[in-house]
């Protein structure tokens, strides 16, 4: 059982030089999320969402962990079994940093979405909206990334691990983005 859930966003992975969004300098700031973060912005132009995301994971790919996210790792070490780390972050900071248990809401830059079937697997450095499904072989490749407007992953897993959880901590998070935003008044209500 997870008794400890750290929820961590965007400003954890600051310190290792990938931007934020909702700051005064955030990718918002310079992005119209309409434009590169929504289903009808991919629909309207994927090859601009698809260099969008290229260029995300080419930066997150040179990013290294911080001492965050390896405190978080040590955590996790020391509690075998009671730490689960839920992120909004599409990085794989968390996980080269050495956690195991990340449940990442938005999903994952390192990974392909087949639109078609729902088949995921590694993405390449450079995706091409064309690339055929390794499964399906449809030319319908996407990142794996929850877009405004779609559903989070693993939301019954979340509030599984809310609802258990003694302790519950958030790092690096605005509290402006649901339903993350409202995990530490459930965590409250659950009695960590």
């Amino acid at each position: 059982m997870m008794r400890i859930v750290i929820l961590t966003g965007a400003g954890i992975s600051a310190e290792s030089g990938l931007g934020t969004f909702r700051d005064k300098d955030g990718l918002w700031t310079r992005y119209d999320l309409n434009e590169v973060a929504t289903p009808e912005g991919f629909a309207r132009n994927p090859q601009r969402v698809t260099a969008f995301y290229n260029a995300r994971r080419a930066n997150c790919a040179a990013a290294q962990p911080n001492a965050a996210h390896h405190a978080l790792a040590r955590l996790e070490a020391a509690l075998p079994g009671q730490v689960l780390v839920v992120t909004q972050n599409v990085d794989d900071l968390h996980q080269r940093a050495g956690s195991h248990a990340v449940l990442q809401m938005h999903g994952a830059l390192m990974s392909a979405l087949c639109a078609a079937c729902g088949h995921r697997w590694p993405a390449p450095a450079v995706m091409a909206v064309d690339d055929p499904c390794p499964a399906c072989g449809q030319p319908r490749t996407r990142p794996d990334v929850v877009w405004f407007g779609e559903i989070p992953y693993h939301m019954d897993a979340i509030a599984e691990a809310i609802a258990q959880a003694r302790i519950f901590a958030a790092i690096g998070t605005s509290g402006q983005v649901w339903p993350a935003a409202g995990f530490a008044t459930e965590a409250r209500r659950a009695g960590a």
